[in-house]
Formats: C-alpha cells, structure tokens, sequence
C-alpha cells in the first residue's frame, strides 16, 4: 500500500450516475449537489465515471461516447463538491447497454479459438479505469473505487492485480473496490487495495447476521471497511429485498424509513465500518421535494428516510480513525 484511507467517517451519496457528457454545463446539478449536501448532511459525494459495452461477454468497452461523463464534467463537480466542504470519491464503473448487471460479465477461463476472451475483455477495462484513475489524481480525490459488483470477474486474481499495479502508477491516493453483497469473504485480492469496500443492500431482517460476517472478513484482510454502496427503495416490500429496484409494490415511505432506521442503528453498534455511500441522489433529474410521496426509487430527498440520514450524520460526523 502507498496511501491511508481518510482518517474521518466518510459518509458519501452517489451522485450524477450514468449523467451524459456535457451535463454540467447547466445548471440543475449545483443545486442537486447543494440539497444533497444541505439535506442529508453527507461529508463526501461518490461520483460514478460509467463505460458502457453492448452485452455481458463483449470485449469492447466505450469510454468515450457521449453517454459518458468527461474529464470537463468530473472537474466541475469535483471542484464543486470541495466547495461545499464535500470529500469527493471517484469510481469507475461499466454497465451493459443490453440491460444485464455487470455481475454477470462472464468468459470461459480456458482458452477457445474464436470465443472473446478474459485478456481482451480487461485489456478493454484496464484502459477505462486508468482513464479515470488519471482523473481521480487530478482532481485530488480522496479515493478512488476501481470497480463495483463485477461478480463474474472478482475471481480472476492476477488480472485484478494488474489493473491495480497499473492505476497506482496513476493515482496516488487509497483504492478500494466495490464487491457486491454477500462476497467480502470471497475475494483472494484484498491485499492490493487500501480499503475493503461492498453493496450493502442486505434485507432489514439479515443486516446484523450479514456485518458480524463483514467484520470478520475485514480482520481476516486485515483492511479497513467502508459500504461503497447500500440504500433501500420507498416500495412497499423494499426492506425486505433492497437490492431489486423492480421489486415491491406501490409506494412506501414507511418501508425505506424501516429499512434506513435499522441500518444506521447496526452501524453504530459495528463502529469498524468507516464509511457509507448512499444510493443515490440524481444530479439533473432530482424530483422536487413536494413530490416525494409519489417517487418508489432510492433517492431519500424529502423523504422520512431523509431525516433518519440526517441524525445519522450528525453523530458520523464526529468519528475519526488513527491512520492504518
């Protein structure tokens, strides 16, 4: 390891995900980002840079459409979000353009004449990461997230270590990397980075079970834990299954309020997670707070679940780590 994790409970949201190139050349994301931070009362944002490839074993992955964010873009939200006493993660991220999870990119792992391959496929990936890595040391972003939920890859070791090997001759600050939920005692490659990082969208029900487990796995890689992403829908039924954005019935504040109560109460009584990142809080598209009772997504803006957040980062906000 060359870099700390920042000694202070980061307490992120996701911000401007899968925004297009340009976006910040209006207006509707600074006041976004000023909500976010004046509501929630977060002290860092996590902003998403998204390469999209056509399907789950496509080799060829686009960086540098106009479906994603630029170096322009990341700058003025960055720059931004400092203004506003924010910390700023950057994290790289891939999504199919065919609508399957990333989880399921998938190769066979022995070589078969004419079948894409995994040496094609990370070449493709290594690429975009260091791109963003690039960015992430220009910016002097407090973190850099190398990856998020890419199931089907995490057991490729040595191509992993590579691609780490590769953004620290970019980046000079702590990486993580964002494992789904349910793998953080699964991956062989934990050493490589600074910081462990995972989903944490866990039923309300299984939440303490699941971070006895974290905190294990934690000890055993000896690293420090953070919740790259976690959250719960205001769906009728989402407490139960945070995960599935298409799961549960009509709206339910009552159901998100459940599910973020419960959490940020397991977080206090498991002080060894240093960090959350809320999903997620939209950068051009944020809904106006009188219409809150009528939106079923993760956001929190004007929601019960706004004001569990907001006493949870009253007491977050005074945590601080000695350095590792």
């Amino acid at each position: 390891m060359n870099a700390n994790v920042p000694d202070v409970f980061l307490n992120a949201c996701t911000f401007a995900f899968c925004e297009k190139r340009g976006f910040t050349r209006g207006t509707a994301w600074r006041w976004s980002l000023e909500e976010m931070a004046r509501t929630t009362g977060c002290n860092a944002v996590i902003l998403p840079v998204c390469a999209w490839q056509d399907h789950a074993y496509s080799t060829v992955m686009d960086s540098v459409s106009p479906d994603v964010m630029d170096a322009e873009d990341v700058r003025a939200v960055c720059a931004h979000a400092r203004s506003l006493g924010l910390k700023v993660i950057l994290k790289a991220m891939v999504n199919c353009r065919d609508g399957y999870w990333r989880a399921y990119i998938r190769f066979f792992d022995s070589y078969v004449p004419t079948e894409p391959t995994w040496a094609e496929w990370f070449a493709s990936w290594e690429e975009h990461v260091c791109r963003v890595a690039v960015m992430a040391e220009e910016n002097r972003a407090d973190m850099f997230c190398i990856g998020c939920e890419m199931v089907g890859t995490d057991h490729r070791d040595a191509e992993w270590r590579r691609v780490i090997a590769a953004v620290r001759q970019r980046y000079t600050g702590p990486i993580t990397y964002n494992c789904d939920k349910y793998q953080e005692d699964r991956l062989t490659w934990w050493d490589a980075v600074d910081a462990m990082s995972s989903s944490g969208y866990y039923p309300v029900d299984e939440i303490e079970e699941n971070l006895a487990r974290i905190e294990r796995a934690s000890q055993a890689a000896d690293r420090p834990f953070l919740f790259m992403e976690c959250g719960c829908p205001s769906r009728e039924n989402s407490q139960r299954r945070p995960n599935d954005w298409r799961f549960g019935g009509d709206v339910s504040m009552a159901a998100q309020a459940e599910w973020y109560a419960a959490f940020t109460d397991a977080l206090k009584r498991h002080p060894f997670v240093r960090g959350t990142g809320w999903w997620d809080w939209s950068a051009t598209r944020l809904y106006p707070a009188e219409t809150a009772a009528d939106n079923t997504g993760y956001c929190t803006y004007g929601k019960p679940a706004n004001e569990i957040l907001r006493r949870f980062s009253e007491e977050a906000s005074a945590r601080r780590y000695g350095k590792e």
